[in-house]
């Protein structure tokens, strides 16, 4: 029996990024090295200013001022062009952020349903609004979309902000420190809804976070310090 080999979402070669110029250069990624597979939980565990971040906004295409080579779903990012690149981030990557960066003059729902103000087509509005009910009900906030984020919890607003992450049916979650700004028991809670998106929808995830607790959950964990991958385990 053949098996087929796994998809790589990511793939990135000797990925190097710099900041500042002679002998004010600092290196925040050096020479980092690594595959994302389909379906995968991959933890990128560090101390604060390790160069974690840095290393996920270069995997998103957030930041394209780097040296090496990166691939994203078999795709060569430096051969793509910005408008490119923006129609792949936002077609099949999805992005849940430490500072949660929700709109506060709207409530739950719109904030769910803020990445259909950046595709060329609405969809249906009712099926719009449905699907986003049906994602707040998903991570355990459902009856909550006439809401305020002002007056939700700091693990709701998390919730609420991977919902948003969830509509255009991504294919790869990139989280930067997801439950860093939690406290252990709402960080426990929200590290249990990234398991279960895992396991029950095959997500493919990438986090980056300083806590034991989020990276246990993964199925891999890489360590780095001072820029370099120092461990994988």
């Amino acid at each position: 029996m053949t098996v087929e080999p796994a998809e790589v979402v990511v793939r990135a070669t000797d990925i190097v990024k710099r900041y500042g110029d002679g002998k004010a250069t600092k290196v925040a990624v050096d020479h980092v090295s690594l595959d994302v597979e389909a379906g995968e939980f991959l933890a990128i565990l560090g101390p604060s200013g390790c160069g974690k971040s840095t290393l996920l906004g270069i995997l998103g295409c957030l930041d394209r001022t780097f040296e090496g080579k990166l691939s994203l779903f078999e795709q060569d990012v430096r051969a793509m062009r910005d408008a490119e690149l923006a129609r792949l981030r936002g077609a099949r990557i999805g992005f849940v952020f430490q500072a949660f960066h929700l709109l506060g003059h709207v409530d739950a729902r719109e904030n769910v349903l803020a990445p259909t103000l950046f595709v060329r087509e609405r969809p249906d509005e009712t099926k719009l609004r449905k699907r986003a009910d049906d994602l707040l009900d998903e991570v355990g906030l459902g009856g909550r979309g006439d809401d305020m984020p002002s007056t939700m919890s700091g693990g709701e607003r998390q919730r609420l902000a991977v919902a948003r992450a969830l509509l255009l049916e991504p294919e790869l979650l990139l989280c930067d420190e997801p439950t860093g700004n939690l406290d252990l028991e709402t960080g426990r809670s929200v590290t249990e809804l990234f398991t279960r998106l895992h396991e029950e929808r095959g997500l493919t995830i990438v986090a980056v976070t300083h806590e034991e607790q989020l990276a246990q959950a993964a199925s891999r964990i890489i360590r780095l310090a001072a820029g370099k991958v120092v461990e994988e385990e």
